[in-house]
């Protein structure tokens, strides 16, 4: 099986070198194009592509671009093969990007976006700081193995991104369909608060969505500093205190 990573910023290049650990056959992307990642590609023995190419070419395609950004991936999205699982990973955030027109009163942001795509989606890996997903990962059994939630509509489909999350080194837990995982977006308790899986599921079935907009705000602004960047050293902790 051949996973593509489709975007390769912070996270996702940080799940591209855990999935290359875990042995994965990796096919890595980005809208720069493949001149501009050869070195992150020999560093993980994945291929560099274009991201036509590389949807074109993998079993599954994780998204790691904005989220606004992903419906302008209709026509190349519809070059995949019906079989080709879709995989977002990215998170809808209002306060930097805007309001997008449509979005509010669906069921979760996922589906609107699976809407705009014309494609079933799994979402997964939406819910870690890229520091988490380098460092934290463990083998399966481990105790206090900490947990990420996997949502989707297809069973055969989310049970493949699941064993993905696996080998990533983190507990999958399956999160319910797409219009439930509302639960997991940004300002719920399961976003970036490193739970183990029975932590996780108890803060899913706990998930406020009246609650969301403000915790999502507070918590951008407790660890967000415009000089420094993100700080996801405490950053666990504050999303912890917040969304408790």
């Amino acid at each position: 099986m051949t996973t593509a990573v489709i975007g390769t910023g912070n996270i996702g290049s940080e799940l591209a070198r855990v999935l290359a650990r875990g042995g994965e056959d990796l096919i890595l992307a980005n809208s720069r194009g493949p001149e501009t990642i050869t070195d992150l590609a020999s560093e993980l023995g994945a291929r560099a592509m274009s991201t036509a190419d590389a949807i074109a070419a993998a079993d599954v395609v994780v998204l790691s671009i904005p989220f606004v950004a992903i419906p302008s991936l209709v026509e190349t999205l519809g070059q995949a093969p019906a079989s080709t699982i879709i995989v977002d990973m990215s998170n809808y955030y209002p306060e930097a990007t805007g309001v997008i027109k449509g979005i509010e009163g669906t069921a979760s942001d996922s589906s609107w976006l699976s809407e705009q795509i014309g494609r079933p989606i799994v979402k997964a890996w939406n819910t870690i700081f890229s520091r988490s997903l380098a460092l934290k990962g463990t083998t399966a059994g481990a105790p206090d193995r900490i947990a990420l939630p996997v949502a989707g509509d297809d069973p055969a489909a989310k049970k493949i991104v699941m064993q993905l999350v696996s080998v990533t080194g983190f507990e999958p837990v399956d999160a319910g369909d797409l219009a439930e995982s509302w639960r997991m977006e940004p300002g719920s308790p399961v976003y970036c608060t490193d739970l183990d899986a029975d932590a996780l599921r108890s803060a899913l079935a706990r998930a406020d969505r009246s609650r969301h907009a403000h915790d999502r705000m507070a918590g951008a602004q407790a660890i967000y500093d415009p000089e420094t960047g993100m700080d996801m050293v405490r950053g666990v902790q504050v999303y912890r205190d917040i969304t408790s």
